[in-house]
């Protein structure tokens, strides 16, 4: 089995596939996939649909507050926390314990 991989075919196929050349198989398997995540979507607004027309309608007040809390719980799933620096904090101002052996330190290199 084989297939005339043409300049042109190459490019379709890249063009179509993000950059990638697969082979036909494979192909239809990531077609399947998207067909997938496409009646998912349907799906999903089809909810929200009928969410809206039941909920909606009647509790304009009511279907606004869970929207922006179903918005929040999105967000923050997709938001990357900040990991903690190790500069740039605030030092305690309670203790001279790191200037003194800052100082103490200093002083034994000099020696």
């Amino acid at each position: 089995m084989s297939e005339e991989c043409t300049p042109e075919y190459i490019s379709r196929v890249r063009s179509k596939f993000s950059g990638k050349l697969i082979c036909g198989l494979c192909s239809e398997a990531v077609e399947q996939e998207m067909e997938k995540r496409r009646e998912e979507a349907v799906k999903a607004h089809m909810s929200a649909c009928s969410r809206f027309n039941r909920l909606g309608r009647s509790y304009p007040a009511l279907f606004q507050a869970e929207a922006v809390k179903e918005i929040l719980k999105k967000r923050s799933k997709t938001m990357v926390r900040p990991t903690k620096s190790e500069k740039g904090g605030l030092a305690r101002s309670s203790s001279c314990m790191p200037a003194l052996a800052k100082e103490l330190k200093d002083r034994a290199l000099v020696n």
